[in-house]
């Protein structure tokens, strides 16, 4: 089989290295990639937004299947493309995509599906907003309607926070939406789906925050750490059955069934499984985690997804240990941040022992040099038999980086080792 991916993350690096494991992948491609990919896939330029550039790659590459990492790419409609050629994708309909592209459209998904969320309103002009936040708090939850690559939320018991936040976002021209909070444990659950047909994977738990103890301004994910030793097994079976089917059926019935990878970002509360927020792909940093586990083929799972032959494929089969992810930031990230500057310890993205680094916003100079060009840079997945040993793998590597004003939290998955979650008992 020829794969493509499209993205240049650490996420579609490793969906690469989980691809180039399976031995039915004989050609691998990515487009257009980062200087640690492009040690194990052939890298193709490409601006992976544009539907009509993709879709002539692939064709071009004479693909059997086109994996679409990013979300934006997804919301525009390059997977209906690529369809159109007549190759396989991995990915969502643009109609489907909704389900991140627009928190409203979840949110209606979600009401006529009978799935549990948060109360939420639609505010769209300053002269709504001041009404809207005393309908809510004393914690506020302000979002951007649309795509916002996990920074267009802000939590808050401050309501003049909450409202520079939502007065910011409407002078850009963007919805706002205002959530009730949902307390409880976050829980990560990554399902493939093919119409009505759900496949869960492992379940994992994000850190949104930028700094240690869950401070600071949300990212797009600082580290992530699987499997979650507090969540019940009955826990997640009552979220694939009263959550994430629910939802695919509903999206069928609406005429737009969702194929790929449907992200179910939750809080377990004293009432169950809430629903945060629906994306439309596989989710970074939870991904480096939960493929570093995956003992199936993910050719094979990805392949019978995009052809609607995912009922008759075996459950994937995983591997009995745990891993984490730790995010490496250029300096100044969440905001602007600083570029150019050379990484060292990084290794070439290869599987060491019980660790790897993943490549994210990397380049390489003329000069060979490997240097920051984006705000997460680098991801390091520790590998162990329980999440103790998986953080020490992770944390050992990450102190061989050598990057010029970087930052990461040490504290992944350090609540679960220390027993400091727990599901809340129902009163």
């Amino acid at each position: 089989m020829r794969v493509l991916v499209i993205g240049s993350g650490a996420r579609e690096h490793a969906l690469v290295l989980a691809l180039r494991r399976d031995p039915a992948v004989r050609e691998l491609y990515a487009a257009p990639g980062n200087a640690g990919i492009a040690q194990h896939a052939e890298l193709r330029p490409v601006d992976p937004s544009s539907a009509e550039a993709v879709a002539a790659l692939a064709a071009d590459l004479a693909a059997d299947l086109v994996v679409i990492g990013p979300e934006v790419p997804l919301v525009l409609g390059v997977a209906d493309a690529v369809r159109a050629a007549g190759i396989a994708c991995f990915g969502p309909s643009a109609a489907a995509a909704r389900i991140e592209g627009s928190k409203a459209f979840a949110k209606d998904v979600m009401a006529a599906a009978g799935v549990r969320t948060a109360h939420s309103e639609v505010v769209d002009s300053p002269a709504e907003l001041d009404a809207a936040l005393d309908r809510f708090g004393p914690t506020w939850v302000v979002k951007d309607d649309g795509l916002a690559a996990g920074k267009g939320v802000v939590v808050t018991s401050d309501r003049h926070a909450a409202r520079d936040h939502g007065a910011e976002l409407l002078e850009q021209g963007h919805p706002v939406l205002l959530e009730s909070f949902l307390d409880g444990p976050e829980v990560s659950l990554f399902c493939l789906v093919d119409g009505e047909t759900v496949v869960p994977l492992l379940p994992a738990q994000d850190h949104k925050r930028v700094g240690d103890g869950d401070t600071g301004p949300n990212t797009g994910g600082m580290g992530a750490y699987t499997p979650l030793p507090w969540l019940p097994a009955e826990t997640l079976a009552a979220i694939v059955e009263e959550v994430v089917k629910p939802v695919a059926a509903e999206m069928v019935r609406r005429g737009c069934p969702f194929s790929g990878l449907l992200y179910a970002g939750l809080a377990i509360g004293q009432a169950g499984p809430a629903v945060i927020e629906f994306n439309c792909r596989f989710g970074d940093p939870e991904t480096q985690a939960v493929l570093a586990l995956l003992d199936s083929p993910l050719g094979e799972l990805l392949y019978a997804t995009a052809t609607g032959t995912l009922a008759a494929v075996s459950a994937p089969r995983w591997r009995s240990e745990s891993a984490i992810t730790v995010v490496v930031a250029a300096e100044n990230y969440p905001g602007r941040p600083r570029l150019g500057d050379v990484i060292t310890g990084a290794g070439d993205g290869s599987v060491d022992g019980p660790s790897v680094v993943l490549h994210a916003g990397t380049a390489q100079r003329e000069d060979g040099a490997l240097v920051s060009a984006g705000g997460r840079v680098l991801s390091v997945v520790g590998i162990g038999a329980d999440l103790a040993a998986a953080r020490a793998a992770a944390y050992a590597r990450v102190a061989g980086i050598k990057l010029p004003g970087s930052h990461f939290r040490t504290d992944i998955g350090l609540a679960a080792v220390e027993d400091r979650i727990a599901v809340p008992v129902a009163r």
